[in-house]
């Protein structure tokens, strides 16, 4: 098998939200940028599907929010569950000072694809599907690229900055020796499809009974399912057989009692382990870490893609115009994390104490539940809604754009080709 070598300013290690956006970012301001996925699509289920206010805002500052809007989706203005036997809306995302005043749901492969598009038309970026990277290469103290393995045989990407925006199991962060605190979680999530049908309920964002939580996202001619359960529980779940599960969920969603068989091999079943983590350093020389691979959110809230994403615009901001000039230093890196670190903190800070005052507490009880008369509050005083719809729609710090388009035949004299 042959080996190839490639030299460029950036190498992103991840197509995933963070990695996409940030290449996407950079080659519009002129940096020549590697973004390595080591599958050969986007087409993996049960990933976050939810595209934030604060998201669909930066699409707008970017010039492509109309034609993303063009692709099918499901817009949520406001965010509804049942608790017990009472429906409460509790989440408003209409007074929002957005474009968008809702939630959009589409699947994240659509929306890499998209991304993809808009990159392709900047002549400095570089996207290699089926790169898988395995280790860091590092000169004189610090990283200077990465090797992956491809169908065609070995590849070496070296580059003046390498980012880790591989997902919560980053190689990067590994390899890097990076710092892990682990906060912890009491559930797991078990993702599942089922059929929808003509005369089911609209979007809700899930129900709550009886020691149980799922979550329900509308995806056209189905619902994707996420079933809350005990960290650790799958395989008790298992031993107790299909019939059982099927029950529980028709426990939890009346209306699925006539398709829960669908839900025939527990290989359509999928268990997400959720972590939530965080590095006390997100960079070393070299090497910078975002999205998951820099803090592993909880799925509370859906904010996780969205996080990922504020993220690769803050490093943007930051490092567009040294990474053009060839100048980037540590100094940089950790200003990405000081920008990025508080709304972080804040973030899973409100997670851990969802996790551990209220979804502990659900999943630790058998007995059927009755909406707290705090959440009842969301009805009678429905401005109340707007607090949440603040807080999840656009975050503790939104990220803007504030760097200029630039092609980038503007410094071929001053940065390495891509390619050669």
């Amino acid at each position: 098998m042959d080996s190839e070598k490639i030299e460029t300013c950036c190498c992103i290690v991840g197509g995933g939200p963070a990695g996409i956006m940030l290449g996407f970012l950079l080659a519009r301001s002129g940096v020549e940028v590697v973004v390595l996925e080591k599958h050969g699509n986007f087409l993996r289920d049960f990933r976050g599907d939810t595209i934030h206010p604060s998201t669909l805002e930066l699409m707008h500052e970017l010039g492509i929010l109309d034609e993303f809007l063009k692709r099918p989706h499901n817009e949520v203005r406001q965010l509804v569950a049942q608790i017990g036997d009472t429906e409460i809306t509790f989440v408003d995302f209409t007074q929002l000072p957005t474009q968008c005043k809702f939630l959009v749901l589409m699947p994240q492969w659509d929306f890499l694809n998209f991304l993809v598009e808009q990159a392709k038309h900047f002549a400095a970026f570089h996207l290699r599907m089926e790169a898988e990277a395995g280790d860091l290469i590092r000169e004189h103290g610090r990283v200077v690229g990465v090797r992956a393995k491809t169908p065609r045989g070995e590849l070496e990407v070296r580059a003046d900055l390498t980012v880790g925006a591989d997902g919560r199991s980053s190689m990067v962060r590994e390899k890097a020796g990076l710092e892990v605190i682990d906060f912890g979680a009491p559930m797991d999530v078990l993702w599942m499809r089922i059929s929808r049908r003509t005369g089911d309920p609209g979007q809700t964002l899930g129900r709550v009974n009886s020691g149980a939580m799922l979550i329900l996202l509308e995806r056209g001619d189905y619902w994707q399912c996420g079933l809350v359960i005990r960290k650790g529980a799958f395989d008790e779940i298992k031993q107790k057989g299909l019939a059982d599960f099927q029950q529980r969920l028709a426990a939890l969603a009346p209306f699925f009692r006539d398709r829960v068989a669908e839900l025939d091999d527990w290989n359509k079943i999928k268990l997400l382990t959720v972590k939530v983590d965080r590095l006390r350093r997100w960079h070393d020389a070299g090497i910078l870490c975002l999205g998951d691979a820099a803090h592993a959110m909880s799925p509370i809230g859906g904010v996780g893609i969205n996080l990922a994403i504020q993220d690769a615009v803050a490093a943007a901001n930051i490092l567009a115009e040294p990474l053009w000039k060839r100048t980037v230093g540590e100094n940089r890196l950790h200003q990405v994390q000081r920008r990025r670190e508080l709304p972080t903190r804040l973030t899973q800070r409100l997670q851990l104490f969802i996790q551990n005052q209220v979804i502990r507490r659900v999943l630790s009880s058998e007995r059927p539940i009755s909406a707290p008369m705090r959440l009842k509050l969301f009805q009678r005083w429905p401005f109340l809604r707007r607090i949440p719809g603040r807080l999840i729609g656009m975050g503790f710090r939104p990220e803007h754009v504030k760097i200029r388009e630039r092609d980038s035949s503007d410094h071929t004299a001053r940065t390495r080709p891509a390619f050669g």
